[in-house]
């Protein structure tokens, strides 16, 4: 199964100094060996802005070309607006960004891999799944 990757966890990964011990970062590493990594325009933006020196901006986006975007639709757009509304009548705030994560994520069938914490809130009123990490056997 595909598995939609939010930038937290990205951002997570593309530091200089990584943690090798990091589960996070090694779940990531997996999913793109396995070809089961799916990106969206957004989250593209939201990782390519904010890059002081071209060059590292360059090669992030050289990196990140090999990640297709899926299409997003109108009818995304329209149910990220009614998943907002949702929400904020149950008093749970999010961004735009994320809720147009939920509805792609719903619509694909595809689990969200984040560690924001607002997900957790999401998942309780909206048709989301979010990604767990494997448990490794020892």
């Amino acid at each position: 199964m595909k598995v939609l990757v939010d930038t937290c966890i990205w951002s997570q990964s593309l530091r200089r100094n990584i943690d090798k011990n990091n589960p996070v970062v090694n779940e990531l590493i997996e999913l793109i060996k396995e070809v089961r990594v799916q990106m969206i325009g957004p989250i593209r933006q939201e990782l390519l802005s904010g890059i002081r020196s071209t060059t590292q901006y360059e090669n992030l986006k050289n990196h990140l070309s090999v990640f297709l975007d899926l299409m997003i639709t109108t009818q995304d757009y329209e149910k990220a607006a009614e998943y907002y509304n949702l929400a904020r009548k149950d008093g749970i705030q999010g961004s735009n960004a994320d809720f147009l994560i939920c509805s792609i994520s719903n619509r694909y069938n595809m689990p969200i891999f984040t560690d924001d914490k607002d997900f957790e809130l999401f998942k309780n009123i909206l048709p989301i799944e979010l990604y767990q990490i494997r448990k490794i056997s020892e």
